[in-house]
């Protein structure tokens, strides 16, 4: 059971606060009787009311140690190879990567799309644009989750991520 003042990852809501714990006031679900967590999204606005024997994954932020592990294991997070796939396959595959809800899993998207990138341009040739958005969505849920563990403003952490694994290397 998660706490009040917690931030947990909720489904593809992302970051939310847990405000209330309880049978919510004020709403017909509390009619029910029954307890629900009072989710308050961080990076948009309104409630969610999830019961607390919810079936939709959650799990708390990364801790600041946890988020800093991470990134200094970003060198080492491979990209998947991803020839010969048309894009409804490689959609369901990053999909899948999403639905894990794993910081890890997110890093080898990213990866894995920017591989595929790079070498579509040598080829003179574009990146799909499903491709890309699940790259852009994987980016900014892994971004605002370290921005949070961290304690770094949002448009920061890429400098960040990058300072970080530039000095492993030297």
């Amino acid at each position: 059971m998660f706490r009040k003042g917690e931030y947990v990852i909720y489904g593809n809501n992302g970051i939310c606060c847990i405000e209330e714990i309880g049978v919510p006031r004020d709403t017909p679900l509390g009619d029910s009787g029954k307890e629900y967590y009072t989710l308050a999204p961080v990076f948009s606005s309104g409630k969610i009311y999830a019961p607390l024997d919810t079936k939709v994954f959650m799990r708390p932020i990364l801790t600041k140690a946890e988020a800093e592990k991470l990134i200094l294991q970003i060198p080492e997070i491979r990209a998947e190879e991803v020839i010969g796939q048309d894009v409804r396959a490689l959609g369901e595959r990053y999909k899948g990567c999403l639905d894990t809800h794993r910081c890890e899993d997110l890093v080898r998207l990213i990866k894995t799309v920017y591989r595929k990138e790079k070498r579509l341009e040598e080829n003179g040739k574009k990146l799909a644009k499903t491709e890309r958005e699940y790259s852009k969505l994987a980016k900014e849920l892994l971004h605002r989750e370290f921005s949070m563990a961290l304690e770094v403003p949002y448009d920061e952490v890429e400098n960040y991520i990058t300072e970080k694994v530039a000095a492993l290397q030297k």
